[in-house]
């Protein structure tokens, strides 16, 4: 498991570049806070600031980060100050931080910007139940945290910033929304709330001290899912991850005693591990935040075995609670999200070879490349909706098997359209009459594929594919797409319903 997080595709070197200026940028936060004369505390707060700054901020454009950026006060302020009015009144303050919950779920719908607020808003309350904030400690935490930010972004957007040498991003692709409670963000808003609830209330039963962990953990398990099956392996994952954290911060955190050097220098380790490891394993980013937490606490002086202990059950209550929310509140099938996924990455595979095959019959506008860049964002959409079909302890094997087979034939896809693009993008390459006449192939292969079932008896049906080697590279990769396309015809629908329903 850990050499897929090392071995995985990393374009660019972006999450290793990633990685290392967030390693700079919270480090460059937390020396400049201790320079001026902050306290411990205030130097953690304003670390983790930087830290969530950085990580949650994602907009496609420098200019917007920058906006989004300079907004986190104005929503982490107020809170931080809710947060230590309420610090000796346990009802408010509960129902203050169940209200951040939905809200800071309701406001992805808001895009990147609005995520990057909710989490914020959401963490800066978790942080000063942490480090139990009351009010007069909050001057000197907004000053921290002002500093930080600062710092930070000046490595983010002045020291470092390599954005500005890449293309345009791609926007994150979103599944059409509903109103009311069909839209996903209102829908994820109450469940969020509601597992939020039963893991608040069975973590104070647990722990009167620490059952902000629960509600953390229930928080976080909503991240970047949409239906069931992805939100009940994300809280395994994240089990999963604190157990292995907490095996490692037994035999490393706890013997430092909190020695502020090899802290230090080991939570830079953590920090580097959370931002490599995000994109590609939930398991082991959770890993380094759990032994992040526990160097913080070492360093706070409060860190021993049962600290940890009850830092697993806490976790494990708000897991359970997020999972029993997904199952019993408005709960959305994983087929339901995974069909919708699979049919828009379909379509865009069309998009992509009739954008190539305009290019080279010589349309100056016609531009595959954006095409292939949402497609590699719509397959790892796909690959997250399959994720509760494939993964290790899915008891149906037969539709992990068809999931399994969907997931390579889709990147037999992304291969071939990657390849048509790079021949499309050579001014040399000449157009051939039979492109147009392959694309058309293409086209009614998807229409076959995502078409409603039963559609003028033709689902299942797709046309033949040359048999002959094509001598030009591209009508190669457009024979090679026909016959990738062909062959999902037998997982995707060689049987009613679905082979991949029912999860």
């Amino acid at each position: 498991m850990l050499k897929r997080v090392f071995v995985a595709a990393d374009p660019g070197r972006l999450r290793l570049r990633g990685a290392v200026r967030a390693v700079l940028g919270i480090g460059l936060a937390v020396a400049v806070c201790g320079l001026a004369g902050h306290s411990l505390v205030a130097a953690i707060t304003g670390g983790l600031g930087a830290l969530l700054a950085l990580f949650t901020v994602t907009d496609a454009t420098v200019r917007a980060q920058m906006v989004s950026t300079a907004l986190l006060p104005a929503v982490g302020f107020p809170v931080l100050a809710l947060a230590a009015g309420l610090h000796d009144h346990p009802m408010a303050r509960n129902a203050a931080f169940l209200a951040l919950v939905g809200a800071g779920v309701y406001a992805r719908r808001w895009g990147p910007r609005g995520h990057a607020l909710g989490v914020f808003g959401f963490m800066t309350f978790f942080v000063a139940q942490f480090l139990h904030t009351v009010p007069r400690q909050l001057p000197e935490l907004y000053a921290a945290v002002a500093l930080s930010l600062l710092v930070s972004s000046a490595v983010r957007f002045g020291l470092w910033c390599y954005e500005r040498k890449l293309p345009p991003a791609v926007a994150p692709p979103a599944l059409p929304d509903g109103s009311g409670l069909a839209r996903t963000t209102t829908r994820q808003a109450v469940q969020a709330m509601a597992g939020s609830a039963v893991a608040l209330l069975a973590g104070q039963l647990v722990s009167e001290q620490r059952w902000y962990w629960a509600v953390g953990a229930a928080w976080w398990v909503f991240v970047n899912t949409a239906s069931r099956g992805e939100t009940l392996v994300r809280g395994f994952r994240r089990i999963l991850g604190t157990v292995i954290g907490i095996g490692v911060g037994t035999f490393v955190a706890i013997p430092l005693h909190g020695a502020a050097v090899p802290s230090a220098a080991l939570a830079a380790v953590c920090v580097f591990g959370i931002f490599y490891t995000a994109a590609v394993s939930y398991t082991w980013m959770m890993f380094a935040v759990t032994v992040l937490a526990g160097l913080l606490y070492g360093l706070l002086g409060v860190l021993d075995m049962s600290l940890l202990t009850l830092r697993l059950a806490e976790t494990g209550i708000g897991a359970a609670g997020a999972m029993l929310a997904v199952l019993l509140v408005l709960p959305v099938t994983t087929h339901a999200t995974t069909d919708a996924w699979i049919q828009r990455a379909l379509r865009c595979v069309h998009a992509c070879a009739t954008e190539a095959a305009a290019r080279l019959a010589g349309s100056g506008a016609a531009d595959p490349a954006p095409r292939v860049a949402e497609l590699e964002l719509l397959l790892g959409r796909v690959r997250l909706s399959l994720a509760p079909l494939v993964h290790p302890l899915s008891p149906l094997r037969a539709r992990k098997q068809r999931a399994r087979r969907v997931l390579e034939l889709l990147d037999d896809c992304a291969r071939e359209v990657r390849g048509l693009a790079s021949v499309a993008a050579d001014p040399e390459a000449s157009h051939d009459d039979r492109l147009t006449a392959a694309c058309h192939r293409v086209e009614a292969a998807v229409a076959a594929l995502t078409a409603p079932a039963g559609e003028n008896g033709t689902k299942g049906a797709h046309p033949a594919v040359p048999q002959a080697a094509a001598p030009e590279p591209a009508l190669a990769h457009l024979h090679g797409l026909e016959r990738t396309l062909a062959e999902l015809a037998s997982p995707l629908r060689g049987t009613r319903p679905s082979p991949l329903a029912g999860a």
